[in-house]
């Protein structure tokens, strides 16, 4: 497959480098010569300019890509970047950070097919939404990371509570959700936990299964 990626920052240049390790196609577009300069010596084919630009993102291929990723810091590039891969037909994946407010969130996840968090194993998290946005089986982790999914069960203290309400332990994270046997989805931090649901949480190998049994009913 053949991917636009906007930003090659942290997020942005990682996800490249997994991409193009499974043999997928990638061009980088950035404004910053520094960045260009970067994807280029990493062996990465590039164009320079304003990823918000159709004009650029034409010129990086983006009429025959599968999907577009706009991972800048900046959320108007990279909604604007979006916009203009869905008028191409492509798959969007946005990059917003979770300090947004919640109807912020909601009136650009109506718009694009994936929202991602930088926060949240960003280069994993983005790799996953280009191809598809299917979390049941997710890659990418160290040695000293553990993706669990747990089944949100009757009598567990998540249900009814919102994503960004839950108190894991230690750095745990909810990485992705999915609601009565529904394909696993980044969530937004306001989605509300219901019984049957199932999370994939993102732990410390040692912390792993104290976050299932921060997850499991509570004894009666």
């Amino acid at each position: 497959m053949r991917f636009v990626i906007v930003g090659y920052g942290r997020v942005g240049s990682r996800t490249t480098r997994v991409l193009a390790e499974e043999g997928h196609d990638v061009v980088v577009v950035d404004d910053d010569s520094e960045r260009v300069d970067r994807a280029v010596g990493d062996g990465f084919e590039t164009v320079h300019g304003d990823g918000a630009d159709e004009a650029v993102l034409t010129d990086a291929g983006i009429a025959t890509a599968e999907a577009i990723g706009a991972f800048t810091p900046d959320l108007n590039v990279n909604f604007a970047a979006c916009m203009v891969g869905s008028h191409h037909g492509c798959r969007t994946v946005l990059r917003i950070d979770e300090d947004y407010r919640q109807d912020i969130y909601e009136k650009y996840a109506n718009d694009v097919d994936e929202i991602i968090y930088p926060e949240r194993l960003g280069a994993a998290g983005a790799k996953t939404a280009l191809l598809g946005g299917d979390f049941n089986v997710v890659a990418d982790l160290t040695e000293t990371l553990q993706l669990t999914v747990v089944e949100i069960t009757e009598g567990s203290p998540a249900v009814g509570k919102r994503i960004s309400e839950l108190d894991l332990p230690g750095n745990a994270r909810i990485y992705a959700h999915g609601h009565d046997n529904d394909p696993l989805t980044i969530p937004l931090p306001g989605t509300e936990l219901a019984t049957g649901d199932e999370v994939a949480v993102i732990a410390e190998t040692r912390s792993a299964e104290e976050v299932r049994t921060t997850l499991s009913p509570t004894s009666s």
